[in-house]
């Protein structure tokens, strides 16, 4: 088996299809996950990627040959495979690349319950045992079968959301030809909520727009047509559909931070109290707005791995990151976008007041949005960044994540390497445009060089 540091991420394997990821290689990684989780049974997803089926499929061999069970539940969702990992109990194995082009694939890898596994907690060794082989267990092979989660996983997000007494709401729904648009047929049906769809058709080469709604460019056609039907609101999934983006009734994007606000106020008046978590780039009007309402807030790195266990740690209740994954603890403590699309059209539909003006309170300060530079010396331009700002008065630095960089006068920015492409990510905050602008400029001085 070939070396695989290329395709293991911080948190989950990711790589093109037939170049660093192929059946071969899905095998051995399924023969390690087996003889890492030493459990009778294992479950399998996968998107709607044309490689997805047969990865999917090669992944389950490895498995059983080790003399562990497979229960395949065919297309879904990567949350949908977490909730199948949480009720059943069992190990899983997502095949998706989420948001990335159609050359890509990938798996995302969890214990039983849903519980992340990444570099530090057995994504390492996993890789070291598919490059060296894994030796047969001895027993004999497991068994395959198949078992349809669909309306189970859909009956239990309704179950956590009351939306039975909302006035009727006229929702557009862009799924970007991703897993949205097998997902939210069932989820959203007897609703009293018209559903306007957009690009529903299953298509792993993405025919429309990428299904990377981070990236405004892919929301522009919900956000039209939000306007041109007259819709309450509109949400965009991305390939996987564990991420949902919000635009209100005048297309105007709402940011992660403010929902992330918004449905954490709905957990806290559940749980008065209760421990919120948020990564390090969530708009600092969340933690203020988690503590105004008696929640206690906890910053933490970007990254699901690193949100779900420290969600383990802390009891917290919720977690919401920058990038629109949304946490529950009542949903095995794993992302979920359409639980917290659900939320949001509850907390619409429950007043009469428009999306706009309940998100409104939520937006505190100005912020760039993430801004990405293909760069290929990334620890050089960070130190080179560092350099600049040391120094100045009132300025201070942390490294949780990346660098972060408080300038003590309500502005602030992050920079970090991402950890699936040769890319330094930049978010900037303050409290207005001119400040975010030129700050956002400074710092992109440097770091394109």
């Amino acid at each position: 088996m070939p070396d695989l540091s290329a395709i293991v991420k911080a948190y989950d394997i990711r790589g093109v299809v037939g170049e660093q990821l192929d059946a071969d290689v899905a095998r051995a990684v399924g023969a390690a996950f087996a003889t890492l989780v030493e459990r009778a049974c294992v479950v399998v997803g996968h998107d709607m990627r044309d490689s997805s089926p047969t990865l999917a499929a090669a992944f389950a061999e490895g498995v059983t040959g080790q003399g562990v069970d497979v229960v395949s539940i065919g297309l879904a969702s990567t949350d949908m495979l977490y909730f199948a990992s949480g009720r059943l109990d069992m190990p899983g194995a997502m095949f998706t690349a989420s948001h990335n082009p159609a050359k890509y694939n990938g798996i995302k890898l969890c214990r039983a319950g849903a519980a992340p596994i990444g570099q530090d907690s057995g994504l390492a060794e996993i890789r070291r045992l598919a490059e060296t082989g894994v030796p047969g267990s001895g027993r004999p092979a497991g068994t395959r079968t198949e078992r349809d989660m669909l309306a189970d996983y859909a009956a239990y997000l309704r179950s956590l959301v009351d939306l039975s007494a909302i006035r009727p709401l006229k929702i557009v729904v862009d799924a970007g030809n991703g897993m949205g648009g097998y997902t939210v047929p069932t989820v959203f049906a007897g609703l009293p909520i018209e559903v306007v769809p957009m690009y529903f058709e299953l298509d792993g080469n993405f025919p429309n727009h990428e299904a990377n709604p981070l990236d405004p460019s892919n929301i522009v056609d919900l956000r039209r047509k939000v306007v041109e039907v007259g819709a309450d609101a509109g949400l965009a999934f991305d390939g996987d559909a564990d991420r949902c983006f919000v635009v209100d009734a005048d297309g105007e994007p709402v940011s992660p931070s403010a929902v992330t606000a918004l449905v954490a106020v709905r957990e806290l008046a559940k749980e008065p109290g209760g421990t919120i978590i948020h990564n390090l780039i969530t708009s600092r009007a969340v933690p203020e707005i988690v503590s105004e309402h008696g929640g206690k807030p906890v910053r933490t790195r970007v990254g699901h791995s690193f949100i779900k266990e420290e969600m383990a740690r802390s009891g917290a209740i919720f977690g919401g990151e920058h990038s629109a994954h949304y946490y529950f603890r009542d949903f095995w403590r794993a992302d979920t976008g359409m639980l917290a699309a659900l939320h949001v059209l509850a907390a619409l539909g429950e007043q009469d007041k428009s999306l706009a003006e309940l998100t409104g309170r939520l937006n505190r300060y100005a912020s760039s949005g993430e801004v990405n530079s293909t760069v290929h010396d990334q620890p050089d331009r960070m130190r080179a960044v560092r350099a600049a700002f040391s120094g100045r008065e009132g300025v201070t630095f942390d490294e949780l994540d990346g660098l972060t960089v408080d300038l003590g006068n309500g502005s602030w920015f992050n920079l970090r390497a991402s950890n699936t492409e040769p890319l330094l990510r930049l978010n900037v905050e303050a409290p207005d445009e001119p400040t975010v602008a030129s700050l956002r400029d400074e710092v992109l001085a440097i770091v394109r060089g």
